[in-house]
């Protein structure tokens, strides 16, 4: 079982989580991944899925379980698609469109019950154990006060469609750290409609091949394009997407302050360079 311990100085909190030690790590040609079609007995009994076939049988396109090593008490696993070697930068827009869809489903499924928090680590220099693509739900207590940043102005526009705004807020932590943010205000993301969803999910594959392309052109480092991303919980939401470039380093963990080696405002116009190259080719 999983602990809240208050940090009293800072006001933050330290979930103390044991049974996290177990989960499995990708490593070697031997690995049997759990998430692939096939294995469904690897993991706990699905909750929710898209697509054909029956309940822990192999026919779903997307599928959610709880994780067998949670976090809290409520903890699923998203499994974004059946295919191991494939990234959500290069899915169609219509099947993003339906995780988006799952993501919405299940975040009102436990919205009552505390603070939802979505988020996707892709690639282990990213915090993932498993590279098959996937996203996680944690349910936090609501007097728990989450370190998270609150909606701020915009500034340092890349792109703007009907529903969402793409942006590079001036208080970036990280090398061309992007925001996306709906331009209805005062809603969580449960309230998000199919309509929006596909305004989303347009712009969402656009930044995240732009960012590929911009890690390629500057060789930040040997590993592969790696990044997180995670849907704030409450109200005036957004999607945070955060391409690690750079790690984190003593100063900034001795700290608690962030070094930024990129303007937000020059990655701003980079990635919109590279979103006009895109839609020229």
């Amino acid at each position: 079982m999983s602990k809240y311990v208050p940090d009293i100085s800072s006001k933050r909190w330290v979930i103390i989580s044991p049974q996290r030690i177990n989960r499995p790590h990708q490593k070697g040609e031997k690995f049997i991944c759990p998430f692939c079609p096939g294995n469904e007995a690897m993991t706990t009994e699905e909750v929710m899925r898209v697509g054909k076939g029956e309940p822990n049988k192999p026919g779903w396109e997307i599928r959610v379980i709880p994780n067998k090593y949670p976090i809290t008490d409520f903890h699923e696993v998203i499994v974004h698609t059946p295919y191991c070697h494939k990234d959500l930068e290069h899915f169609s827009q219509e099947h993003l469109k339906k995780i988006f869809q799952v993501y919405r489903a299940r975040f009102n499924f436990y919205r009552q019950k505390g603070q939802v928090i979505i988020f996707c680590n892709h690639r282990e220099n990213a915090g993932a154990s498993i590279k098959h693509s996937h996203a996680q739900l944690v349910v936090l207590p609501f007097q728990i006060n989450l370190d998270t940043l609150a909606h701020e102005p915009m500034n340092n526009i890349i792109e703007q469609n009907k529903h969402f705004d793409l942006y590079c807020p001036d208080f970036s932590q990280w090398p061309f750290e992007v925001w996306l943010a709906p331009k209805k205000q005062n809603t969580y993301f449960g309230d998000i409609t199919d309509e929006e969803i596909e305004d989303m999910v347009l712009i969402f594959k656009k930044v995240l091949k732009a960012l590929e392309k911009i890690y390629e052109k500057y060789e930040f480092s040997t590993l592969p394009f790696a990044y997180n991303f995670y849907i704030y919980p409450k109200e005036n939401w957004y999607l945070r997407l955060i391409p690690r470039f750079i790690n984190r380093a003593g100063f900034e963990l001795g700290t608690g302050l962030s070094v930024n080696i990129i303007d937000p405002k020059d990655a701003a116009e980079e990635i919109k360079s590279q979103l006009t190259s895109n839609t020229k080719h």
